[in-house]
């Protein structure tokens, strides 16, 4: 086993506590999936109940964005605050979301929901930076894409699954239209504080302690915990961080701005599909969006996951995915004119996209690029620079895609989103290396803070 170095957790085989950080993780991304999916599924229902016939477009964008908002914020307050601690602020985020959610079920009007949610969504963005920090920092080089894939990209899908799953069940056992969205809503609580406890138990990251913190005693705990080997940790990362920011702000605005481009795409294709065939099979959106996951969505993404990203690497599951989601966007909108006739052709053309556009969700929009490609000197920063870059794509597809889709046409829109796919596919191909297989240490130049590179890299 080397000295000074974190071979002993890169090289450590995939087991038990892998595991476990993915569930710890992981259910808190749950969370931030249904937390962020459950008032598009209740929105008709939480006007109705506060007496509101007709809503604004600045109220609607306000209640739909404020989480989206408050995720950027939650981000950058909780980048900052990571550099002081991973596990010291781990909970803290889940706690939030728990509260958030409860007390959306209390809000007695459509001003307190909005704010109630900018506070839910601030535990969003956290989450959305430590979650993967920890996976990443915890994870052996080898299924670092595996373990950040099942934890984000898998369990957010599941977590907005869970949404929809809820509120057909309870419109189905006639709850009333006031209880059924303040259960919804709240409901979000129980993940959140089911895995409270299993964050506070999880050990601070070897990484962290070793470079930031300067504890080599404690770094080399967690990594006889985890590995059962003698090992010696790295010396300190004592670069100013100006200095170390300043040579990855590149890589870190690149992870961004893919973030923002995998938004754009992803969120802006709900305008379309669900509109358009849902209706023709029968189906309202919120059934037609269980029955796409179920056939298509979950079963991809678990797929990429599993065998995708660290098999075949990050950069060809993304640029095979955008392209591909392009050339499905095309064919949507060259057959739309069919798609009302014969709706089976309109679900297998849209199901085919959602399995393309999930191979930069494993990716992307799992917040893998961030954590990776930023050293763990900076990683929470530069992971809450990326999360911005998300919201920011979220954001524009929230409020200025469905203005283009009314003042264009529905066609219109299809052929920009797959130009915006194609663009994807074209600066994944240019702006990052690949990651897969590499120490994080490796990829970050850190090698010459005294840290031999793993074998392999």
């Amino acid at each position: 086993m080397q000295t000074g170095s974190f071979a002993a957790i890169d090289e450590e085989q995939f087991k038990g506590f892998h595991w476990r950080t993915i569930l710890t993780t992981g259910l808190g991304c749950f969370c931030d999936g249904y937390d962020l999916s459950s008032i598009g599924l209740v929105l008709p229902l939480v006007l109705t109940s506060f007496g509101i016939g007709k809503i604004g477009s600045l109220e609607a964008g306000m209640l739909v964005g404020s989480a989206l908002v408050g995720a950027a914020v939650g981000a950058l307050i909780f980048g900052l605050l990571g550099q002081r601690g991973r596990k010291r602020f781990y909970g803290l985020d889940v706690l939030l979301m728990a509260i958030a959610a409860i007390a959306q079920a209390f809000a007695p009007d459509l001003g307190w929901l909005i704010a109630i949610r900018f506070i839910l969504g601030i535990g969003v963005g956290a989450d959305y930076v430590l979650s993967p920090t920890i996976m990443a920092e915890h994870s052996n080089r080898a299924n670092r894409g595996k373990t950040i894939g099942l934890g984000f990209a898998v369990l957010w899908p599941v977590g907005a699954f869970a949404a929809g799953l809820l509120n057909l069940l309870l419109a189905g056992f006639g709850v009333s239209h006031d209880l059924q969205w303040r259960i919804v809503l709240a409901a979000g609580a129980v993940p959140a504080l089911s895995v409270l406890y299993l964050r506070r138990r999880m050990p601070e990251t070897a990484r962290y302690l070793a470079r930031i913190a300067a504890d080599p005693g404690a770094a080399d705990a967690v990594m006889r915990q985890i590995s059962g080997a003698s090992v010696s940790s790295p010396p300190e990362d004592a670069r100013p961080f100006g200095e170390v920011f300043a040579k990855h702000a590149r890589m870190i605005f690149s992870a961004a701005l893919l973030w923002l481009v995998f938004d754009i795409v992803i969120y802006s294709g709900i305008l379309f599909g669900p509109s358009l065939i849902a209706k023709s099979l029968g189906l309202g959106p919120i059934e037609f969006s269980l029955l796409m996951a179920v056939i298509f969505g979950l079963p991809s993404v678990t797929a990429y996951a599993l065998f995708g990203l660290d098999k075949f690497g990050r950069k060809p599951l993304q640029i095979w995915g955008f392209v591909a989601a392009a050339a499905m966007l095309i064919l949507f909108a060259a057959l739309k004119q069919y798609l009302a006739a014969i709706p089976l052709l309109g679900l297998i053309v849209f199901g085919l996209y959602t399995m393309a556009i999930n191979g930069p969700a494993a990716v992307s929009g799992a917040a893998i690029l961030g954590v990776e490609l930023t050293p763990t000197r900076i990683r929470t920063v530069g992971q809450s620079i990326t999360v911005v870059g998300g919201r920011i794509g979220a954001s524009i597809s929230a409020f200025l895609f469905p203005l283009i889709f009314s003042a264009l046409g529905e066609v219109v829109v299809i052929y920009m989103l797959a130009a915006v796919a194609i663009i994807g596919a074209v600066l994944t191909a240019i702006l990052v290396p690949e990651t897969a297989g590499r120490s994080l240490e490796s990829l970050n130049d850190e090698e010459g803070l005294g840290l031999r590179s793993a074998a392999g890299d």
